[in-house]
């Protein structure tokens, strides 16, 4: 039976992680994520599960990670300056096939920046901001409801693929406060890591068993294997040949990438007819509805793409929108980071017009709105 709750996006998010059965957490405390860290300073001891406030988010992610490889679900959270701090450790964690969960809440930047205030401008850090070849799995909810089912859609991916996910929120949505139904626990399907079938003795800890991700046992269940930040051969030991070296980096991306038609996650509105389309993502994907909303009721063919997953990027389902679209309009709060994207894949199909804000305050539905009308001429 769904249990309806007055929850603030960051409150969400907890009891998202919860419901997937996160058992570790550790974090340092940075606006406008903190209220994730103190909710799980306050659920996780009561559910035997393990919080750990740590000196810096250097060591929270590094906690993170060894948690992982000792069998518990584990997630942090943090904002810019955080996430930028976290980097190498999230190169580290892709390299060597641990799934964890990072929540960025993001805000104003560079730097410091505008610490109270929202802001997109994360998006390609979160894609690009680890050194190195690696894919990366990056979710951006735009209400309360989403930063619970897209957190336990966070663990469900990185146990899937062995791989960090990060679950891209920002700073309006994560203090918003809204009324939700949320699903009871049987509701809830959950994925947990791949086991090894053989034992310990014959166990080759990165062999390919067919579907890209090899079986992960836990620390402390007799299987003793090398984890290392080098690039590595099927036993987990380091290699530089160029005949194990290729075929492995290759292997990390392919385990995602095979499955793109299952991540194309998106929620459309309006497009059966539309010839203007928008694609946005996070809160001003909630603007945009709005404005979609009043453009159609002055008789303009508006539709709207909402973005649930932005790494991969969803091209496939961009691609059908751009062959029925004469415009694309994105608008984000940054200088262009998601229109970069929707700009590579478009090829020539389409026009695309963007709207950027960068003073680290929400794009409101009226401004998008203007830009439609502009757009009609």
């Amino acid at each position: 039976m769904k249990k309806t709750e007055l929850l603030q996006g960051n409150e969400a998010c907890v009891k998202g992680a919860l419901a997937a059965d996160c058992r570790f957490f550790a974090a340092y405390p940075i606006t406008p994520s903190s209220e994730i860290a103190h909710r799980m300073a306050y659920e996780l001891p009561r559910r035997c599960g393990i919080f750990i406030q740590a000196e810096d988010e250097i060591a929270s992610l590094g906690a993170v990670i060894g948690a992982s490889l000792a069998g518990a679900k584990s997630m942090t959270a943090t904002s810019g300056p955080g996430f930028s701090l976290m980097q190498e450790h999230i190169s580290f964690a892709s390299i060597a096939e641990v799934p964890c969960v990072i929540v960025n809440v993001m805000r104003g930047g560079p730097s410091t920046g505008v610490p109270t205030h929202p802001s997109q401008g994360d998006v390609m850090q979160a894609r690009w901001g680890a050194h190195g070849d690696h894919p990366i799995i990056v979710l951006a909810p735009s209400s309360v409801a989403e930063c619970f089912s897209l957190t336990v859609e966070a663990f469900n991916l990185s146990e899937k693929y062995r791989t960090p996910v990060i679950v891209l929120s920002d700073e309006f949505i994560a203090h918003l406060r809204e009324k939700v139904s949320l699903p009871s626990s049987d509701e809830i399907e959950l994925v947990e890591r791949p086991k090894p079938a053989e034992p310990p003795e014959v166990f080759v800890p990165y062999r390919d068993p067919g579907t890209g991700v090899p079986p992960m046992p836990s620390f402390g269940e007799g299987y003793r294997y090398h984890v290392t930040g080098l690039c590595h051969d099927e036993r987990g030991y380091p290699t530089t040949r160029a005949d194990e070296v290729e075929p492995f980096i290759r292997r990390l991306f392919h385990k995602i990438s095979r499955d793109l038609d299952k991540l194309q996650w998106g929620e459309t509105y309006y497009t059966e007819d539309s010839t203007l389309n928008i694609i946005a993502f996070g809160s001003v994907a909630r603007a945009g509805l709005t404005a979609v909303k009043t453009a159609r009721a002055k008789g303009m063919k508006v539709g709207l793409l909402k973005l649930l997953i932005l790494f991969p990027f969803m091209r496939r389902k961009v691609t059908q929108l751009m062959e029925s679209s004469t415009t694309i309009l994105v608008p984000e709060m940054n200088m262009g980071q998601i229109s970069r994207e929707v700009k590579r894949v478009n090829q020539g199909r389409c026009h695309v017009e963007t709207l950027n804000r960068v003073a680290h305050e929400p794009i409101m539905p009226q401004e998008i709105m203007h830009k439609i009308e502009e757009i009609y001429g």
